[in-house]
């Protein structure tokens, strides 16, 4: 049951503060920034909040000092709508799942590369010694007889 209004909770924050950002915050270094989870923690006093920004490292470590500034308004603003008895704080954390994702996809391509030209050698290679290196139960008659001088 409290795993449940945790969740709801956690849900109504993403969606609160996901349309704050979409009205825009007064700040010029706000990148273009989309809020991927939050996280409550059991008693509800902590809001872990998951975002992602487009863009290189500068307008990342913008985005963090302008939500770092905006966390005060964003949490009043959070907890009036809400009408819970206390807000929650909130911390901002930059989510690396873009970045994990895409060296993942850069594993898989060279992986398949990898697999491809392996393959092209598997089907142009030739057998090391005999084609069927298994002794057969004739020739393994024969090799006893030859072993015993027959």
């Amino acid at each position: 049951m409290a795993g449940e209004r945790q969740a709801r909770l956690a849900d109504r924050i993403r969606v609160l503060i996901a349309e704050r950002l979409e009205k825009g915050l007064r700040d010029p270094r706000l990148g273009f920034v989309t809020i991927t989870d939050v996280r409550v923690t059991g008693d509800l006093q902590h809001a872990s909040v998951f975002y992602t920004v487009y863009g290189d490292d500068t307008a990342r470590t913008d985005t963090a000092a302008a939500l770092s500034a905006a966390t005060g308004m964003l949490r009043s603003e959070v907890g009036r709508k809400l009408g819970v008895r206390l807000t929650p704080t909130l911390e901002f954390i930059l989510d690396g799942l873009p970045e994990n994702a895409g060296h993942i996809e850069e594993l898989l391509r060279e992986a398949r590369e990898r697999d491809a030209a392996v393959a092209s050698i598997a089907a142009s290679g030739t057998f090391a010694g005999d084609e069927d290196p298994y002794v057969k139960a004739k020739d393994a008659d024969d090799d006893a007889e030859d072993a015993r001088g027959v």
